[in-house]
């Protein structure tokens, strides 16, 4: 799309033609109004050439002979694909070729002794009485192009050639003028789609923003556009980060005040709720450091090859040894050993979540199940990783806010059944980092997929 330069030139083309045909047609009946459909000026013009035409004609045969005459008319059809003929009086052929079709014309002529003019097809038809020096009288008949209609009666091949001329450079026009409009389109659609992948510090084209129309001021605004928001979301990430590493100091004091007030009170199952709020706050706060540090641009993440097969294999033991105590249990589906480019905490962190998140949802008694397998397409070659639970599932709207931190779902606002909201937030940042996608869909008839797409590593 989509805005594309093809569909684009093809509209810039078709209008620059149906701009060309409307002005002719516009042309061609401003000069309608003159007799015979021919206007004034103009039928004076046809009968003056075909009187020129004709006089020479018979200078030709009575100075040289007929020869010479039919010479003559052999040479003006050669020239202008259109027939001439030179008769007498009584009808009889002097000069020319396929001639039948003006005898109306010339008894028209011989009874009424005056010109005749007809139209068809574009093409002037004008018969003329002459006389020659000798005294003797002829008719001499002649076709004339007359209107737009007259490229019917013309050189085929030269008016194809014309045409065809006239569509490449008009083509070519239409190009250059559509590479000049789309050009700075395309490169901010480009620029537009990488800040909505979550790329803020990407900018339209230097040079595009330079150009004095209003195309560049819509690239300077987008420009200026993309700078506000970096700084502001850049603002919010470092506030989550400052808020949450002040907040380690006073959760650390809290965590000795439990320790001595247990000390001091013995055992008392109001300090077991501390503990457990205490407990959770600190995994909050460790979850809300990591999607700062993700979300913050720093030193590239180290990454080297590694078995993903095996990562995923530690995973699904360790939590279908948890999910045992709700009479459940994980199951994983591998065939062979899959590898990608990743780095192995951040990616044993981000599907340990997703799996979690399955284990914390499915429904009592039922199994989480993890499919790891290839996907291949066209172009590409891709690890896919679904995890697949049987829990109430999403509702259709809330498929993609899932992934954004702090949203919880209707059916799990809980804080019992809920977490803190940040698990598969992180899980969507990491694998953005790694060059894969993540999402989640409904599953039949009840549970939610969530699939994972790593890039194949050989």
């Amino acid at each position: 799309m989509k805005l594309t330069m093809p569909s684009l030139f093809l509209k810039i083309f078709l209008w620059f033609w149906a701009t060309v045909i409307a002005t002719g047609i516009a042309f061609v009946l401003t000069f309608t109004l003159g007799p015979q459909s021919v206007p004034s000026r103009w039928h004076a013009t046809l009968m003056d050439t075909a009187n020129y035409s004709g006089t020479i004609a018979v200078e030709e045969a009575e100075r040289n002979g007929f020869p010479a005459a039919s010479a003559y008319i052999e040479r003006i059809e050669h020239e202008t694909n259109l027939r001439a003929c030179l008769f007498d009086l009584v009808g009889g052929l002097v000069a020319g070729s396929d001639c039948e079709s003006f005898r109306s014309m010339i008894s028209h002529v011989t009874v009424l002794k005056a010109s005749d003019f007809s139209m068809k097809h574009g093409i002037a038809r004008v018969a003329l009485r002459l006389q020659g020096i000798s005294g003797h009288e002829y008719v001499f008949v002649t076709e004339l192009p007359a209107g737009p209609r007259a490229a019917l009666g013309m050189n085929q091949a030269r008016i194809a050639l014309q045409w065809g001329v006239a569509f490449l450079v008009s083509g070519l026009i239409c190009y250059l003028l559509t590479h000049y409009l789309t050009t700075p389109i395309l490169r901010l659609r480009q620029a537009s789609q990488q800040l909505a992948a979550g790329d803020l510090s990407t900018r339209a084209a230097a040079a595009v923003e330079r150009r004095h129309d209003e195309l560049g001021d819509l690239v300077r605004d987008f420009n200026t556009m993309a700078s506000r928001i970096e700084e502001l979301v850049s603002r919010q990430r470092q506030l989550i980060s400052d808020v949450s590493h002040e907040l380690r100091s006073p959760l650390a004091r809290l965590n000795v005040a439990l320790d001595l007030g247990r000390e001091r009170k013995g055992d008392d199952s109001a300090f077991d709720h501390m503990e457990q709020d205490l407990g959770l706050l600190d995994e909050m706060i460790g979850r809300l450091l990591t999607l700062a540090k993700l979300d913050t641009p720093a030193a590239p993440v180290p990454m080297r090859s590694l078995d993903l097969t095996e990562l995923v294999s530690q995973i699904v033991r360790n939590a279908d040894f948890e999910s045992r105590e709700r009479d459940g249990h994980v199951t994983l589906t591998a065939h062979e050993q899959h590898c990608v480019w990743g780095n192995t905490e951040l990616l044993g962190s981000a599907i340990e979540n997703v799996i979690r998140n399955a284990v914390r949802y499915t429904g009592s008694g039922t199994a989480v199940e993890v499919v790891l397998e290839w996907e291949k397409n066209s172009n590409a070659s891709f690890v896919r990783l679904a995890v697949h639970d049987h829990g109430p599932g999403v509702s259709e709207s809330e498929l993609v806010s899932i992934f954004q931190p702090f949203y919880r779902a209707a059916e799990a606002r809980d804080r019992q059944s809920g977490g803190a909201g940040l698990g598969l937030a992180i899980a969507d940042r990491v694998i953005r980092i790694h060059g894969g996608t993540i999402c989640a869909r409904n599953a039949e008839p009840r549970g939610l997929w969530v699939e994972i797409l790593l890039p194949h590593f050989a």
